[in-house]
């Protein structure tokens, strides 16, 4: 059997991701349940760019799991120095027993993923965030379903809108179709997802009933039971030479555009979020508003996954 790692969304089933939010909700009512890296083991935190949330979730995750994490900036690292992701895979496979890294080409993970003997998560690529969406999921079943189970979330429907070309949109695709969500992608010509991702992620939505539509029109938002953003310049676009704002405009999300949502819709955004821009204040600081709910489920999404994981990998 080869190493189960986390680089993408779709690296789990339908059924699997429906266990990791399952335990996610057990884990949040007892956090001290599990002890996956009793011994102390340690975690491998690894840093290409800067972060709260990813750092100080998995951090503390880690430390709840009775592990030690090790959080590096790479750049301080021989990873910054021009040594192979290969070999550091495997140097790093004989010291610690999980790999976290936050980093830019998706391909970086890849290539460790060739000789590392324990499991890597994706904290952030320049193509993914599946550990955003998988705490995105976990307040969507909080929130809107009845029973508080992963099944619930199919048929449910969710709007992002904003820049569709980014990490946020290709991982909402991908996320959401898994569980069974209908999503729309709403972004302006110039900034919608690259169709490998759409086509991607229709695949699975073949299995799971899921819908994935790609549209300009903001009259879209009617009837979502999630309205979501995020903020028009992801990091590592802010000198790519585009205009960021005039755009996204009419796509940021207001008091009046969340009334046209259904009736019980939330409001996501993974943070940083930038008020006036991409949201306004009377909507991520109102009722419908989840982000810190959200930004808390960081912490158990990725504490269920970390233990989902390890109990997944050969021979565990």
């Amino acid at each position: 059997m080869t190493v189960r790692h986390f680089l993408a969304d779709d690296d789990v089933t339908p059924a699997e991701q429906a266990e990791i939010l399952t335990l996610a909700g057990e884990l949040k009512k007892d956090p001290y349940r599990e002890k996956t890296f009793a011994g102390p083991q340690s975690v491998a935190v690894l840093f290409d760019k800067t972060s709260t949330r990813t750092r100080f979730s998995f951090d503390a995750g880690i430390a709840a799991l009775g592990g030690n994490p090790i959080v590096v900036d790479t750049g301080s690292s021989q990873m910054g120095k021009g040594e192979t992701l290969q070999d550091t895979g495997a140097v790093l496979s004989r010291f610690v027993s999980m790999i976290i890294w936050r980093t830019f080409a998706q391909s970086n993970l890849e290539q460790m993923a060739e000789t590392a003997t324990v499991p890597i998560i994706n904290a952030l690529t320049d193509d993914m965030h599946p550990c955003q969406i998988l705490a995105d999921l976990f307040t969507c079943v909080e929130h809107l379903t009845d029973n508080h189970t992963p099944r619930e979330l199919a048929g449910k429907k969710a709007i992002y809108l904003g820049d569709g070309a980014n990490n946020m949109a290709n991982s909402y695709m991908l996320g959401f179709a898994t569980a069974g969500m209908d999503m729309t992608i709403c972004a302006p010509a110039g900034f919608q997802p690259e169709q490998p991702f759409v086509d991607r992620a229709r695949a699975i939505g073949r299995s799971t009933g899921a819908t994935i539509t790609v549209t300009d029109d903001v009259a879209a938002v009617a009837g979502q039971d999630v309205v979501i953003t995020d903020t028009w310049v992801s990091m590592g676009q802010e000198n790519d030479g585009k205009d960021r704002t005039t755009p996204f405009l009419p796509y940021r999300v207001t008091e009046e555009m969340m009334d046209t949502a259904g009736k019980d819709a939330i409001f996501l955004h993974c943070l940083p979020a930038y008020r006036g821009n991409e949201v306004t204040a009377g909507v991520i600081d109102g009722p419908r508003s989840r982000v810190f709910d959200e930004a808390e489920n960081r912490l158990h999404a990725q504490k269920a996954l970390m233990v989902w994981l390890a109990a997944h990998q050969p021979g565990a």
